[in-house]
C-alpha cells in the first residue's frame, strides 16, 4: 500500500490530527474531500444556519485551494442536513451563491438527525487539474 498524499488547508492541521482524519487524500487524479462542517478555528459549531453554511464552503474551499483546484472541479457532492424538511430553503439559499454555473456536480443529499452539533456538511470528489493528481 502506498502512502496516502494528505491536503491540508492552512491552519487547520491541528484540528485533523486531534481528531484523527484527513481533510482531503490525493487518489488517481481525484481529491476526495471530507466531510466539512461550519466549524470554527476551535472546531466548535458556527449557531447561525446560514453562516454555518457559508462556512462550511469557505473550509471546503480552503482544502480545494491547497490542492489547486476550485469548486468548479467538483464532480461529486453529498450533503448532510439535519432536519431537511425545515432547514432545506434556508441552506439552498446560501448553496447556490457557493455552487456556480451549470453544468452542477451529481448531488446525493442525506437527511440525518446528528452531526455533532452541526445542521450541514458537505462533501465532495474534485477533479484535480493534471499538474496536481499526484499519487
Amino acid at each position: 500500500m502506498s502512502a496516502r498524499n494528505v491536503v491540508f488547508p492552512a491552519g487547520r492541521q491541528a484540528l485533523y490530527e486531534r481528531n484523527r482524519y484527513s481533510p482531503a487524500i490525493r487518489s488517481n487524479g481525484f481529491l476526495f474531500v471530507s466531510g466539512q462542517v461550519g466549524s470554527r478555528p476551535d472546531g466548535s459549531p458556527e449557531p447561525d444556519l446560514e453562516a454555518q453554511v457559508r462556512l462550511a464552503f469557505d473550509n471546503l474551499n480552503a482544502i480545494l485551494a491547497a490542492a489547486g483546484c476550485s469548486f468548479d472541479d467538483v464532480v461529486d457532492v453529498t450533503v448532510f442536513i439535519v432536519d431537511p424538511e425545515s432547514k432545506f430553503e434556508t441552506i439552498w439559499k446560501v448553496v447556490a451563491q457557493y455552487w456556480g454555473e451549470a453544468p452542477h456536480p451529481t448531488l446525493t443529499g442525506i437527511g440525518v438527525t446528528w452531526l455533532y452539533g452541526f445542521q450541514f456538511e458537505i462533501k465532495v470528489i474534485a477533479k484535480l487539474p493534471d499538474e496536481s493528481a499526484g499519487g
